[in-house]
This record gives structure tokens, C-alpha cells and sequence, in this order.
């Protein structure tokens, strides 16, 4: 009998990442800790005459390396191999099996195992759909010609492709890949789908309706039409004379962020489940918050109501009032990963909001965004930075806000500013709260604590 009156507490046992700081989670938190960068050309198409003509981009991955047969993937987009790859370390950290190895009979009951994935759409075939389109344009009826498009159609588009475009496929082929038989969700709420994804996932598993559930998120936007909308909205950093500096959140000469791809993804499981297994809690969730500003598509809500509303319903949940103190006096709440795009609004309206709930003691908070040099992975973004700051918890080291040399009067917190921070000498890091603020007024936000039994 599945006990579904009991709220369960739900712990993370495996994190998985691909990124443009490396393809595990290892390599992306020691590139971090160095100050590193993932900006460069944009290779994926030819950019040369967009105003913003770089990128923060993922390596290439070979299936092979993680998976049996990585045959059943082929035709797969490049937004769900970051997908299938990240999903194989965090499955394999969790003790859950190899996915290189032939499985056995004596894994968890797929149908106890769920999937949701904040994940993007696939890559547009460009090339093939402007081909097809120019075929099918008639220049003296000026409209196209349903017959001839379709003609070109047939010879030039790929079935498989156009389906790999789908922002469901991705979660098909992870619940393929690692047995995932029971409940399955995507959501694509833009920059914070991935948190949002883990959020409600934990909610599942409180519940009762999964013992396993593998969430997170995978996304590249580095395509053509995926630039020319985010360069149309003025979002795009265009410094093109120094890229590695492109992206400057908090600061007063920030222009944009900078288009980054790739994926995190987290096995997250109830702790009885965990303890039953004999797995090893990396983390456990203790608070989600969820609003929408109900103000304008394109615009954030100014005052930062919604961003408000979000951290505040996290906060309860995980049972912190903003003004708490640990036994040292400081913020109950010891780090916070900004969402910290480097727009002009984004930044200012996250500082708003964050002293609008923690008050006096918001200038306490360190607070950093790892888009200053990860780059902003879009549907991505809020699963890698709930990963890091599973690590800050592990490390009890910060990561910095690259690029803050000239904070914005307006922007007037503790950034952590171009270093990373050792806090392990005052406690390191027991709670941490991540933001993520979408496109369109969505707001999602987590709170993350080091487990203890």
C-alpha cells in the first residue's frame, strides 16, 4: 500500500551536468571556482553579421561513453544529448546503475520511477526549412505554393528532425534511456523551467506518486532564429571587442547576458526511499515557491513583486522566516544563486526584491550569478544552478559574480564579486536559496539544505 497522506522529505543522490564550463559536474564547479569563462565565436552557424556573434557553448559528447546501445538515439538533437548524458552521471552518482552496462533485474520499479524536465524546444533544421520555404515561394503570385513547398518538403526535410524539434522528445528518450515509467511532465516556462521542473517534481514525491524521480532541464537557443529574437529584444550582450567580459551582471556597464546550451539534471528521491536503497543524500529540498507576475510578456514586473512572492512561498515551505539567524548570527539563508542575467532590468528588480523580503539583513546574504560565466543556458539554467549550489553546500566555497568591476549604484548587495569566497572557517553553507525569473513573468525558486538525519 503506497502511503499517500505522509509529506516525505526528498533528498538529491545524483547530479549531472553538460555545460560550457565542462561535462561533468567536477569540471564545471573547479572552472567556476577559477574564474573561468565558456565564451567564445559561435561555431553553430555562421554569425558573423549579428551583432552578437559569440556564445557560451557546450562541447561535443559522444553517446558511446555512456550508453549501451546509443543506437536507439540516433537522429537525437544536441539539446537531448545534453539531456541523456547529464542524466547518466546523475543516475550512476546515485547508485542506480550504469548505463553502459546491460541492466539487471534487481534496479527500482520503473513504474515508481518519474521524469520531469523543464527542457526547450530542438534545434530548427534551418538550412533545409529556408530552402524549402525559397522553393515554394511563387514571385508573381507572391505567396507560396502549397504544392511546391511541399515537393521540397519531401525531398529536402527530414522526418526525424522535425520531430527532435518537439520540447517533449527530450523527456522521451531519458525515460527510454533509464526505465522511467512513471509520472512524466515537461514544462517550458523559458528561463526557469528547469527549476520549476525540480520544484514540482519534489512536490510528486511528497506526495507519494513516485519513489524516484529524475528532473531537471536541457536547452540550446545557439540557432539562427533563436539569436535573432534575443538580439531583436535588446537581451544580448554585443561586446564583441571582449568577449570574455561580455557578460557583467550587477555591474553599470552590463549590456546582456550571453547565449550559453546544456543541461543539468538531478536523481531526486523520498528518504526513505534513499535509506532503503543504502544511497548517500547529497542534498535535501526543503522549499519551493512558484508565482507569476501577471504584468507584461516582456517586460518584469518593476517592482519585483512576483520574484517577492517566490521567495517567500520557498521560504515557508522550508519553514525560514527571512529575519532568521543560525547559532552565529548569521542569515539563516547563507548564500543565494542569483538569477542574474546582466540585463538592465533583471538585475536591479533582483536586488529590489531580495531586500524586499530579507530586509536588514539582505546586505548579510552573499549572493552570486554563475551566468557571468556558465552564460545563460535558457530552460537549462535553474537545474545547473540548484547543482551548484548543492556544491557550495558540499565545499562551503562560493562562486563569484565575474566581470563586477563597477557595481551598479542600483545593485548594492553582496555579489561576491570576480572571487570565490571561502565560508567553510564560519559553518560553510547549511541552506542556500536558488532564483529563476523567466520570460514572460514566471518566477521559481528553490531552497536547498545540507542533509542531516
Amino acid at each position: 500500500m503506497i502511503d499517500r497522506a505522509a509529506k516525505h522529505r526528498v533528498v538529491i543522490t545524483g547530479t549531472g551536468c553538460v555545460t560550457p564550463l565542462g561535462a561533468d559536474v567536477p569540471s564545471m564547479w573547479s572552472s567556476l571556482l577559477e574564474g573561468q569563462t565558456g565564451f567564445g565565436p559561435t561555431t553553430r552557424f555562421d554569425a558573423a553579421t549579428f551583432s552578437t556573434n559569440f556564445a557560451a557553448q557546450a562541447p561535443d559528447l559522444d553517446l558511446a561513453e555512456w550508453y549501451a546501445e546509443p543506437s536507439h538515439f540516433d537522429g537525437a538533437g544536441r539539446n537531448t544529448t545534453f539531456a541523456l548524458v547529464a542524466a547518466a552521471q546523475a543516475w550512476k552518482q546515485a547508485g542506480l546503475g550504469d548505463p553502459k552496462q546491460p541492466s539487471s533485474s534487481d534496479g527500482p520499479d520503473p513504474a515508481r520511477v518519474g521524469i520531469y524536465l523543464g527542457s526547450g524546444e530542438g534545434v530548427l533544421d534551418f538550412e533545409n526549412y529556408v530552402r524549402t520555404n525559397l522553393a515554394g515561394w511563387d514571385p508573381e503570385t507572391r505567396a507560396i505554393d502549397g504544392v511546391k513547398w511541399a515537393q521540397a518538403a519531401y525531398k529536402n526535410m527530414s522526418a526525424v528532425r522535425e520531430i527532435e524539434q518537439e520540447s517533449n522528445i527530450t523527456l522521451s528518450h531519458v525515460a527510454q534511456a533509464l526505465g522511467a515509467c512513471g509520472p512524466a511532465y515537461n514544462c517550458l516556462t523559458a528561463c526557469t523551467a528547469s527549476t520549476q521542473a525540480i520544484g514540482e517534481a519534489t512536490e510528486i514525491l511528497r506526495r507519494g506518486d513516485a519513489d524516484i524521480m529524475i528532473a531537471g532541464g536541457a536547452h540550446t537557443m545557439i540557432h539562427p532564429f533563436g539569436v535573432t529574437g534575443f538580439i531583436r529584444l535588446t537581451a544580448l550582450s554585443s561586446r564583441r571587442d571582449d568577449i570574455n567580459s561580455a557578460s557583467r551582471p550587477f555591474s553599470v556597464d552590463r549590456d546582456g547576458f550571453v547565449m550559453g546550451e546544456g543541461a543539468g539534471m538531478l536523481i531526486l528521491e523520498t528518504l526513505e526511499n534513499a535509506q532503503r536503497r543504502g544511497a548517500k543524500p547529497l542534498a535535501e529540498i526543503v522549499g519551493f515557491g512558484s508565482s507569476a507576475d501577471a504584468f507584461r510578456i516582456t517586460d518584469i514586473q518593476p517592482d519585483g513583486q512576483g520574484a517577492r512572492y517566490s521567495m517567500l512561498e520557498a521560504l515557508d515551505e522550508a519553514g525560514v522566516a527571512p529575519d532568521d539567524v543560525d547559532d552565529t548570527g548569521r542569515p539563516l539563508i547563507h548564500y543565494i544563486s542569483a538569477h542574474g542575467t546582466g540585463t538592465r532590468e533583471n538585475d536591479s528588480i533582483e536586488t529590489r526584491a531580495v531586500k524586499s523580503v530579507f530586509g536588514d539583513m539582505a546586505p548579510k546574504i552573499p549572493m552570486s550569478s554563475v551566468k557571468s560565466m556558465l552564460g545563460h543556458l535558457i530552460a537549462a539554467a535553474g537545474a545547473v544552478e540548484a547543482i551548484v549550489c548543492v556544491q557550495c553546500i558540499h565545499s562551503g566555497v562560493l562562486p563569484p559574480t565575474k566581470n563586477l568591476n563597477t557595481p551598479d549604484p542600483a545593485c548594492d548587495l553582496d555579489y561576491v564579486p570576480n572571487t570565490p569566497r571561502d565560508v567553510s572557517n564560519m559553518g560553510g553553507v547549511r541552506t542556500a536559496l536558488s532564483n529563476s525569473f523567466g520570460f514572460g513573468g514566471q518566477n521559481n525558486t528553490l531552497v536547498i539544505r545540507r542533509f542531516e538525519a
